[in-house]
């Protein structure tokens, strides 16, 4: 298999040319826009590795939450997470599908670590395709000694208050904002990046509605090292989205039932109720996306399942 720093030099070298990204996140910056540049350069490396019967299922669910973003009402997406292609395999999908799946792709936020603006250049370039509203993850700051990191504590916390502030406006402007309850891609020898975070209970209290989204393929296979460093793959990739559910409701339920279980962290119980709910759609859908590969006669065996 080639990574796709290899199977893509020359792709890489014109997004790296086209992207207009500042790298260098700020709390004057924290909202980016997609790039039009950029945008159909990616879209060029997910057609020619998607294959035929990639799409998305639940479309009238995605429909539902999109309509009740345009009423006002503050919208989630929640999606598992396996590769820095699944927003970018999302965004291509959707705007492949009738009636609002373009409106719904233009509308999306994701909510993303700021290390994909910093760390890599040509990630970043891939990044900036995407409209996106950058925190600095608390998870950055582990291990770090508080008086000598003072001025890195200081900015992860004014890049986080202009992130939130940020939030609270857009999310009641018709955006759907898109966030991976894990925090970070899936890597099969560390279970516990399939984990959700504690952090995403404070979401899901702030928002009135919210969907789940299983990934099933991946045009990326992580390894050790950055996004260039993954192997590429043709394959077929589909995305499931669930019923729209009252934030309020599952939340509260959730809790009432981690109560009765004796579970003293609430928040983290809410939180692997998200990953559980994922994790059980994911599978099915595996299931489908099986039988779809046997009667192609190509079958594949995504790495992750």
């Amino acid at each position: 298999m080639e990574t796709l720093s290899g199977a893509y030099r020359e792709l890489i070298k014109k997004v790296l040319s086209a992207s207009k990204l500042a790298r260098v996140v700020t709390e004057h910056n924290v909202y980016q826009e997609g790039d039009k540049d950029v945008l159909p350069l990616v879209d060029t490396l997910v057609a020619d590795l998607i294959l035929p019967g990639s799409g998305i299922s639940g479309m009238d669910n995605l429909n539902d939450l999109f309509r009740r973003a345009r009423e006002g009402k503050s919208c989630l997406l929640l999606l598992e997470h396996y590769s820095n292609m699944d927003l970018p395999n999302f965004s291509y999908l959707l705007r492949q599908e009738p009636d609002h799946g373009k409106e719904i792709a233009e509308a999306l936020v994701a909510i993303a670590g700021m290390k994909l603006n910093e760390e890599n250049p040509a990630v970043a370039g891939f990044t900036g395709a995407y409209t996106r509203l950058v925190i600095y993850p608390s998870r950055s700051l582990l291990g770090l000694d508080a008086e000598k990191n003072k001025e890195e504590i200081v900015r992860s916390n004014g890049i986080n208050r202009a992130a939130m502030k940020t939030l609270l406006k857009i999310k009641v402007e018709g955006k759907l904002i898109l966030v991976f309850p894990s925090g970070t891609r899936y890597r099969p020898w560390d279970p516990s990046t399939k984990k959700g975070v504690r952090e995403i209970d404070s979401y899901i209290k702030a928002f009135d509605y919210m969907c789940m989204v299983a990934i099933n393929g991946s045009l990326l296979h992580t390894r050790q090292g950055n996004m260039m460093d993954d192997y590429v793959s043709r394959e077929v990739v589909r995305y499931t989205a669930g019923k729209v559910v009252s934030c309020a409701e599952f939340r509260n339920r959730t809790r009432a039932l981690a109560e009765a279980a004796g579970i003293e962290d609430k928040k983290q119980a809410v939180v692997d109720a998200i990953m559980e709910n994922l994790e059980a759609m994911h599978l099915e859908a595996e299931k489908e996306r099986e039988k779809l590969l046997a009667r192609q006669g190509e079958p594949q065996k995504n790495p992750e399942t």
